[in-house]
């Protein structure tokens, strides 16, 4: 079927990126289901893939978005019939920002009349933060654990998950103007990063005591840091690159940014019984469907038991697909950026 999508066009700044188009759909697969789409979310994989730094992106023009809510109007015979004419939250393998979307069965998840922005934060940043936070580590309580981009949507979903774990949460932001939404979440500790050196600020946090998880989105030189602030039986879990973002230098930027990540030997891990764990949840949705689908349940249930409270931080309409972006891209958004059709 044909339907209306944003398909990214060329690799760059925002405004010249994106198209909105009509594209042809394929016919579904005997497990997938076909979603009318009133919303989608956008994510900093997205800013990746369109200055061209996320390999897992399809060939251009493609169309990016790992999750839409709308209502399931078709379904591939091996789909949940229920499921049919339901309202839904679900996880896109790309294909997002289009008015029909199509995915797995396993990746979609009932809501009724839960709010679509509130919902959008659910399927890719809530079911990022509970996978890192409820599966692929153990925090427990006492723990110390830093977050980066805490303000963002997947810290504020790991903030919102580990609180009720009672760890003690340290915040790193950009920005003193995000020290009150973070103060609004529950965190106690924050560091402003581009006031002085974090590691210097986190050890005065600290005192003698040491990391005991790391969640870092940004990598580069924030790798060794943190790994010099892990403790014994830590986990520097890492789940992107933002830190490679920007740059303008091609191939010697990307070697620069692995240069400043440095070497692991292998017998340090085991000797100081440290981890490194990497996140790529398309990866946990190709090889762990069913993972993917219990995460997904389960952050609906918290959402709609008022345990977890997910922030919209801005909304825009689907043809401001470029400002959405920007701002997502300027480090100022909180929250999720939500897009409506």
């Amino acid at each position: 079927m044909e339907t209306t999508a944003i398909q990214l066009v060329k690799n760059g700044e925002a405004e010249n990126a994106f198209k909105q188009t009509t594209i042809t759909l394929p016919d579904l697969d005997i497990d997938e289901v076909r979603i009318e789409v009133e919303s989608f979310g956008i994510n900093y994989a997205d800013v990746m893939a369109r200055n061209g730094l996320y390999r897992e992106a399809p060939p251009l023009p493609c169309v990016l978005g790992y999750e839409v809510v709308g209502k399931v109007v078709a379904l591939g015979n091996e789909a949940p019939k229920d499921l049919e004419g339901k309202r839904v939250v679900a996880f896109t393998r790309f294909g997002g920002y289009s008015k029909h979307a199509q995915t797995k069965y396993q990746g979609v998840v009932e809501i009724g009349d839960y709010d679509s922005g509130k919902a959008l934060c659910l399927a890719t940043q809530y079911v990022t933060a509970f996978y890192m936070s409820h599966v692929a580590t153990t925090v427990q309580k006492g723990d110390n654990v830093l977050i980066h981009a805490a303000a963002g949507g997947v810290g504020t979903a790991l903030i919102q998950l580990l609180k009720n774990k009672g760890a003690n949460l340290i915040a790193k932001t950009g920005s003193d103007k995000k020290f009150d939404y973070l103060r609004e979440q529950g965190v106690e500790n924050i560091i402003n990063y581009n006031k002085s050196d974090y590691t210097e600020q986190l050890q005065k946090l600290l005192k003698k005591q040491r990391l005991d998880v790391s969640f870092n989105p940004v990598a580069g030189s924030t790798f060794k840091k943190d790994w010099r602030l892990l403790g014994n039986g830590g986990s520097l879990v890492l789940f992107g690159g933002s830190e490679r973002s920007g740059k303008k230098w091609g191939i010697l930027s990307t070697l620069n940014f692995v240069r400043k990540m440095g070497i692991i030997i292998p017998i340090t891990l085991m000797m100081r019984s440290k981890s490194i764990i990497g996140i790529n949840m398309l990866k946990v949705a190709d090889y762990k469907p069913f993972t993917i689908q219990h995460c997904l349940t389960e952050v609906v249930r918290l959402a709609k038991d008022r345990t977890l409270s997910p922030q919209v931080g801005a909304s825009f309409n689907a043809s401001e697909i470029d400002k959405a972006h920007a701002l997502l891209e300027s480090g100022k958004s909180t929250g999720k950026v939500v897009l409506n059709w």
